[in-house]
């Protein structure tokens, strides 16, 4: 029973142990007592009530008292955390910016991190420059030949512009279309095989890197390639239009002449039909003429020998059959 009371009682002093070390981090504090770092145990359990890592914060604060940025102070870190930044990249950032003697508070830093970007890879891409390799870049020359440039990109993080400045994809966009722009205006691509430095001083006058996150050092053409020979594929192209339209037009007025041919052959149809029921009138007129006295057999007689005369007449003038050998 002894026994019990004493193991229930051990353990009950463990948790009670566990809790107040929890709470209060005295091994904690004392790295902090030893690496310079003024911080009471208070603070250090307001902290926890706070639900703020003081792990987090104390290294922090050792690493910028050994770094010799004493102006940060406790309550920044921990307002920094609360908002939902990063406070280990943050002094890692100002530690580097410090080394490398770039100008950099920590306003500006906490800024750079809750904007989303990170800010110690920018204060490392300050001090050593990023190289990025733009994607193949198609372009035609006046001459109509295709060229296709590949370009290196060699940027420096330009602290300043990381808030609201833009990023990678619009400085490649921007590098592309101020290689176009240049082949464009080349009256021969052998020009531009000739001196592909050409297209790097024309892409860096015009300041690509205004209202970014970068700060362009360089532009080198990696790469240039002939690909196919644009203007010769569009003349043709167009001869083909061309003839297609001319095809077509052609057709167009095979199909109005053939209508028209069919339009008059049917108006001559229709023509003969009159006359054919014209001509079975006479013979009726005819009879009526006699019958009302209008017409004598003696004129009849000399319509008749007219009528003779005249195919007569046509006979003779009717070229005569070729006789048989």
């Amino acid at each position: 029973m002894m026994i019990g009371i004493g193991l229930l009682l051990a353990f009950g002093i463990i948790v009670i142990l566990s809790v107040f070390f929890y709470f209060v981090p005295f091994l904690l504090w004392i790295s902090a007592q030893v690496s310079g770092v003024r911080i009471s145990l208070i603070q250090l359990f307001l902290m926890r009530i706070r639900k703020v890592p003081p792990q987090i914060i104390v290294r922090g604060m050792i690493e910028a008292h050994k770094a010799g940025l004493k102006t940060i102070t406790r309550d920044e870190l921990e307002a920094h955390y609360l908002a939902g930044g990063h406070v280990e990249r943050v002094v890692h950032a100002l530690v580097s910016a410090s080394k490398a003697n770039i100008d950099l508070g920590f306003q500006m830093a906490t800024a750079i991190d809750l904007a989303g970007r990170d800010v110690f890879e920018a204060v490392q891409m300050s001090v050593n420059p990023k190289v990025i390799d733009t994607p193949p870049v198609t372009a035609v020359a006046k001459d109509g030949i295709q060229l296709i440039a590949k370009a290196r990109v060699t940027v420096r993080a330009n602290i300043r512009q990381l808030v609201g400045g833009a990023g990678e994809d619009t400085v490649l966009a921007r590098v592309g279309e101020g290689i176009v722009s240049s082949i464009g205006s080349s009256e021969s691509h052998k020009q531009v095989l000739e001196n592909p430095d050409s297209i790097s001083k024309l892409v860096l006058k015009k300041g690509l890197d205004s209202g970014t996150a970068f700060e362009i050092l360089s532009i080198d053409i990696a790469d240039i390639d002939i690909g196919k020979n644009i203007g010769a594929t569009l003349q043709m192209d167009q001869a083909q239009a061309d003839k297609n339209i001319a095809q077509a037009k052609a057709e167009e007025r095979r199909a109005m002449a053939i209508a028209l041919e069919q339009e008059m052959k049917a108006k001559a149809q229709e023509a003969r039909a009159k006359v054919i029921e014209a001509e079975a009138e006479v013979p009726k007129a005819m009879a009526e003429a006699f019958r009302n006295g209008n017409l004598g057999i003696m004129d009849y007689y000399k319509m008749k020998n007219i009528e003779a005369d005249t195919s007569m007449r046509e006979a003779i003038a009717k070229p005569s059959a070729k006789p048989d050998k």
